[in-house]
């Protein structure tokens, strides 16, 4: 399994294909969403589960921009630079730039790479982080077995965060409270909306030991905050996808917009991290 395999319309698995137009929204939306302190808040609470030392060695897989990567990379007491994969050498090239403008180039290494399988040796991690890419593959579980083969035995430890998105939800004035647009949006950026659900479920069958979880709720209401960088990209990624035409793509957006400058704005979603141990 690989993920050029990939059924799903979901552009965010996709991008090792797409035309640099549309990864440049999807950077700055990762970037967007990275910047905000509901996941700055996220990474520093995963980060003090892990508390990392000096010689761990550390993956970041599926690291898109690096969001991840360059938030371990800045933690004074790692000693090692943080290995940062992505099968879009787009987003590896941004993640690579954005690491030299933030002073953090010999702290990163940026590859490409395919999550399902990579050639790196057998038990060479402490800590392989996964977040925001099961929702994306095309295969959770041979993913999960393929952070564990990396890890080091007895020690090694797996950090998966990602959205529920099967809860996550826009309110619209149509007559269906934004249902079908719900369904829409969730086809068109992401593959797994449920697998988060069933990570503890995974996490065993992988051979890993949850020892670690939290759940998050992020829900705008009134205003848009965390939701806006995101709600701005379904111009161009929604159609993309295949999932709405440009012109109800734009429609919704411009509702969901209105709805916010009118302070009647709702959006949400689930979201979970799990620390497992192999």
């Amino acid at each position: 399994m690989d993920q050029t395999r990939l059924r799903s319309p979901d552009v965010y698995g996709r991008t090792f294909h797409l035309d640099e137009q549309t990864l440049g929204v999807m950077a700055a939306r990762l970037e967007a969403r990275g910047r905000h302190p509901f996941f700055q808040q996220v990474i520093a609470d995963y980060l003090a589960e892990l508390a990392l030392e000096g010689g761990a060695r550390v993956l970041d897989l599926g690291c898109g921009t690096g969001v991840a990567a360059r938030s371990v990379a800045r933690q004074a007491a790692l000693r090692r630079p943080v290995l940062a994969i992505d099968i879009s050498a787009h987003l590896v090239e941004a993640g690579r730039h954005l690491a030299e403008q933030e002073g953090l180039a010999d702290r990163v290494e940026f590859r490409v790479g395919d999550a399902h399988a990579l050639r790196l040796p057998e038990g060479g991690f402490d800590v392989v982080l996964m977040h925001t890419l099961i929702s994306h593959v095309a295969d959770p579980s041979a993913v999960l077995a393929e952070g564990r083969r990396l890890l080091r035995p007895g020690a090694g430890r797996l950090v998966v965060f990602d959205g529920d998105y099967a809860s996550m939800t826009f309110a619209t004035d149509a007559r269906d409270g934004g249902e079908a647009t719900d369904l829409a949006v969730q086809r068109g950026i992401v593959a797994q909306p449920r697998v988060m659900r069933a990570m503890p479920r995974l996490l065993a069958e992988a051979g890993l030991e949850l020892a670690w979880s939290r759940g998050y709720l992020m829900a705008d209401i009134g205003r848009m905050d965390f939701w806006q960088a995101g709600i701005a990209s379904f111009r161009v990624l929604l159609p993309k996808a295949g999932v709405l035409p440009a012109e109800e793509a734009n429609a919704f957006v411009d509702a969901l917009e209105r709805a916010a400058a009118e302070n009647r704005f709702f959006g949400a979603s689930a979201f979970y991290a799990y620390l497992a141990r192999r």
